[in-house]
């Protein structure tokens, strides 16, 4: 498994006027545009309360052209899914030498990409779910034969559980097939973990504290996430130092193997071996009310304030630190 050590440092900004002008990417046109700005929405506000000179701008209804013109320093990216999360608005931005928050092109495009996360964590002997790669029926009829019942059907190329599913029966395959293939060509069929469902952290270069998600529904789906008022969430997650250390590692290992840096979440599920499964790696997770990043980092003494100017910290490459910013090793 590839090494846990930490290398990313954190560029403390100590005035708001280092930042410049922020404009904050949120709205978008993917299935997840509501959920973007609602974290946009609650990312702006916390900005603005800090006295960051920031401000809205949705590319589903102002071009990147006008946004070229307009006098942004840098971005806050808060655009969730595909358009803001797989590496193209990286790649427009990188092309117009305004920085911006979290991972960058390449790495945003694999973590976007199941398939390929998958490949590298196995390549990498980072322990995940048996899978196989569909694009079409009759493949997804003899992945499922041979990896078995119950199974989870997905997307290879969406976030937030959108288009998820999960079959517990031959009868359901092929509408749960139909239903990730009608967002795109490639879609993951994986084998179902019952279990605890795990989620870490990672904000510059270090791990947050863990928390195990508890649903009444059938999984942590969409609704689970983001409007359901049932979901249990506990934090720390785990049960001792030592395991709460493994999933931590764990977690940096498969956010360094992808190439990922400046914040993200990486997702696990645990079977009744209590070996910690990494399904994979979001690098623009929700900010919304109902999200994961902030309530770990509360436990870890950051409040919603402070997590969006740190967030907003990444944006500085390590070679880019303006007389306002010093460097702390290790994130702190």
């Amino acid at each position: 498994m590839s090494s846990s050590v930490i290398s990313e440092q954190r560029h403390v900004v100590s005035e708001a006027s280092g930042f410049g002008r922020v404009a904050v990417m949120l709205g978008g046109d993917s299935c997840e545009r509501d959920v973007s700005l609602d974290t946009g929405a609650a990312v702006l506000h916390a900005l603005q309360t800090r006295g960051v000179d920031a401000q809205a701008w949705d590319p589903a209804e102002k071009s990147m052209a006008e946004f070229a013109t307009a006098g942004f320093d840098r971005v806050w990216v808060a655009l969730h899914g595909p358009g803001g999360e797989d590496g193209a608005l990286q790649g427009a931005l990188q092309w117009l030498a305004v920085p911006y928050t979290g991972s960058g092109v390449m790495a945003s495009a694999i973590a976007m990409d199941k398939v390929r996360s998958k490949h590298l964590f196995g390549a990498a002997d980072i322990p995940t779910p048996e899978y196989a790669v569909l694009r079409s029926q009759a493949e997804a009829s003899i992945a499922a034969e041979q990896i078995g019942f119950p199974l989870i059907i997905k997307p290879s190329g969406q976030g937030s559980s959108v288009g998820l599913s999960k079959v517990f029966e031959r009868a359901d395959l092929n509408e749960a097939v139909a239903l990730a293939l009608q967002f795109g060509d490639t879609a993951i069929l994986e084998c179902c973990i019952n279990g605890n469902e795990f989620t870490v952290a990672v904000l510059q270069g270090r791990a947050l504290p863990s928390i195990r998600i508890v649903t009444p529904r059938v999984f942590y789906d969409y609704r689970a996430k983001y409007e359901s008022d049932r979901t249990e969430y506990i934090c720390k997650g785990t049960a001792s130092d030592v395991e709460e250390q493994q999933y931590a590692n764990l977690a940096v290992a498969a956010f360094n193997e992808l190439g990922c840096t400046g914040w993200g979440r990486v997702d696990f599920m645990t079977g009744a071996d209590g070996q910690p499964l990494v399904l994979e790696v979001n690098t623009v997770p929700g900010m919304t009310s109902h999200s994961l990043v902030p309530m770990a980092a509360r436990k870890d003494g950051i409040d919603f304030e402070e997590l969006c100017w740190r967030i907003l910290e990444t944006s500085f490459a390590c070679d880019e630190v303006p007389v306002n910013v010093a460097v702390a090793a290790h994130g702190t």
